[in-house]
């Protein structure tokens, strides 16, 4: 079995993360099959340790806008086999299938249809790439995984895909997500970002429109008239179509409590949920919403947004709120600082609820759909 692994070295947001965990949980579980991770635009001697000694690489130097270059804008038939040699079956992670030979299986990942969902949150490069060549490859694909129901739903609703062709696989929280109390550790991880001494309210994501940042700076603004000393912190790496949310920090004068932390490190972040108020994911859409799991795991309150996959993520450990309406989440914030008993009660669900989705299941479940796959 050969994985894209490229992802996982290029992106450390949210896609990256779910190769780099979904491999290593595998690695855990199955010591006896054969796995080949396949990574565009590697020097094969930077590359990290393998996972378990039944891992191999198979890197190329060409990067991966290259191989989109030659594969999908020129339509060069160049199997990815050219890269990994022989392969009983090939998992493409991140929305786009490759050539393959005849005989090889495939599975396709697609995280989310955001960009027909939520189109004027897409750049347009990327929105004109991903119309181009998802569809291709959700229809050439022999199976294929989606983070959420909600994402299945949307792969049949737009695109026509069978039922019986899409799996849900969910994403897991990993085990270093945890309450830090060590006073120490938490007056670090604030001194680092520039929280000394404040109550912050937490998002985590890349910046981009979907995440619907500038409704909730509005919304904190208002909860601070309202005399509630609340900062609002983003830890999300910059992404594109960020001037909306510059225009209203600008307007409302926000520089003094929106603090854009920038692409914080994995490590950093359980501290980081720890030592905040309410983690806030007022998204317009989501593939899954892995925040909201890696929150509830660090005793964090979440209020989330109703739409796409996070109702199915967050059940009814989080408060649900209208993410187009302010006064949802004005509301929301405010009842969570009013109602001990009702931010006590969300932490206990949350920690429940992050329990019964680890890679470790994931990871098992995927082992399963790779041998239904290659036994057919």
């Amino acid at each position: 079995m050969t994985l894209d692994y490229t992802p996982a070295i290029e992106q450390r947001g949210g896609i990256g993360r779910y190769v780099r965990e979904l491999t290593a949980a595998l690695a855990s579980l199955d010591s006896e099959d054969n796995y080949r991770l396949f990574v565009a635009g590697a020097n094969p001697d930077s590359l990290p340790s393998l996972p378990a000694a039944n891992f191999r690489w198979r890197a190329t130097r060409l990067s991966s806008r290259w191989l989109a270059r030659l594969w999908h804008r020129a339509r060069l038939p160049l199997p990815v086999e050219a890269f990994t040699g022989s392969i009983d079956l090939f998992h493409a992670t991140d929305f786009v299938l490759p050539p393959t030979l005849p005989n090889t299986r495939t599975l396709l990942t697609v995280h989310d249809l955001s960009f027909l969902r939520v189109p004027e949150a897409a750049s347009p490069p990327l929105k004109a790439y991903l119309d181009a060549v998802v569809p291709p490859s959700v229809a050439r694909a022999g199976h294929i995984l989606a983070d959420s129901q909600a994402t299945k739903d949307d792969l049949i609703a737009l695109y026509g895909c069978p039922a019986e062709k899409i799996t849900v696989l969910y994403c897991g929280v990993d085990a270093h997500f945890r309450p830090i109390r060590d006073p120490a550790l938490l007056r670090a991880c604030r001194r680092d970002y520039g929280l000394d001494g404040v109550d912050y309210l937490l998002s985590v994501g890349t910046v981009q429109p979907r995440k619907n940042y500038s409704r909730v700076i509005q919304a904190v603004a208002a909860v601070r008239q309202q005399g509630y000393d609340l900062h609002y912190a983003i830890a999300g790496g910059k992404g594109w179509l960020e001037d909306e949310m510059h225009q209203t920090i600008a307007r409302l004068g926000a520089h003094s409590f929106v603090h854009l932390l920038g692409l914080v490190d994995d490590a950093d972040l359980p501290a980081l949920y720890s030592g905040a108020r309410t983690l806030i994911m007022a998204s317009l859409y989501e593939g899954f919403g892995l925040p909201v799991l890696e929150a509830f795991a660090c005793g964090c309150p979440v209020i989330s947004s109703d739409r796409s996959s996070l109702p199915e993520v967050a059940g009814e450990a989080a408060l649900l709120t209208d993410p187009a309406s302010t006064t949802d989440l004005v509301d929301a914030i405010i009842a969570l600082e009013e109602q001990p008993a009702l931010r006590e009660r969300l932490v206990q669900a949350g920690y429940a609820r992050a329990a019964g989705f680890t890679w470790q299941r994931s990871a098992q479940q995927l082992r399963s759909i790779y041998a239904a796959l290659l036994a057919g």
